[in-house]
């Protein structure tokens, strides 16, 4: 078992070949495994490692996905990895800076981005369920917005790489920096968990990463409009979403 060499972006290997798109799948007992390893091998490692790691490991059965609140991890995976596929998932119901970023990504990153939408338009949301599904239940909104389109996205992957952070809320300060989602049976990558807002901040200055203009006006974490507010001085970065029920997770990361 392997890590970086001194230069930064060596070859990490924890005993398991990468594999292509035409290869066998991994069992899901392999992934946990594989996951388990990672985990130890890879906690306080830089992020970039993290990265490598994973595109190694998987080939063309990873992927990042983004809410393009901010292109970092988009950018890191670009940086170890040119061409890896970026899952998007485009609610239908995303501010315009939202998708301004998604758009700049396109256009300036060597990355493959996936605009995955839901099977149903809003509109046809609004005939099926009623007018501002959002409004009166925001879980089974964001299911057929977010967490269906994902699980359908994910379906030819057999791990994914997310920006979650320890630092963002409470319900997010044990994420560790690999593990196995035994729901999804596939490998989660968490390559910036462990960073903080200033680590952010400070990658995004280096690098010039495209950033959601919202966090200029206020807002702490970007969604959904109709269930995005800005943040309160003093209030957790999350407390914008979903303000108005007695929910922090949209279901991806649960």
């Amino acid at each position: 078992m392997s890590l970086l060499n001194a230069s930064g972006l060596g070859l990490v290997n924890l005993g398991a070949p990468a594999v292509s798109a035409d290869s066998e799948r991994r069992k899901p007992e392999e992934l946990k495994a594989l996951a388990l390893a990672a985990a130890e091998m890879l906690e306080g490692r830089p992020a970039e490692e993290i990265a490598k790691w994973a595109t190694d490991t998987f080939g063309a059965r990873f992927c990042v996905t983004s809410s393009m609140a901010d292109a970092v991890v988009a950018h890191l995976f670009s940086r170890v990895s040119p061409g890896v596929d970026v899952v998007f998932l485009d609610t239908g119901l995303h501010f315009p800076e939202t998708l301004k970023v998604r758009d700049t990504v396109v256009r300036t990153m060597n990355v493959n981005v996936r605009s995955i939408r839901p099977r149903l338009t809003v509109g046809q949301q609004d005939g099926e369920y009623g007018p501002r599904l959002f409004a009166r239940s925001p879980d089974e909104c964001c299911f057929l917005r977010k967490v269906e389109p994902l699980e359908r996205a994910l379906a030819e992957y057999d791990s994914w790489a997310t920006g979650l952070r320890r630092d963002e809320s409470p319900t997010r300060a044990n994420t560790p920096v690999v593990a196995f989602d035994a729901k999804k049976g596939k490998v989660k990558v968490n390559p910036i968990a462990a960073w903080t807002q200033a680590d952010v901040d400070a990658y995004i200055s280096r690098w010039n990463v495209p950033v959601n203009e919202l966090f200029k006006k206020g807002y702490g974490s970007i969604g959904c409009w109709p269930c995005t507010r800005r943040t309160k001085a003093g209030e957790d970065p999350r407390a914008g979403r979903w303000a108005m029920f007695e929910k922090t997770e949209c279901g991806l990361h649960v």
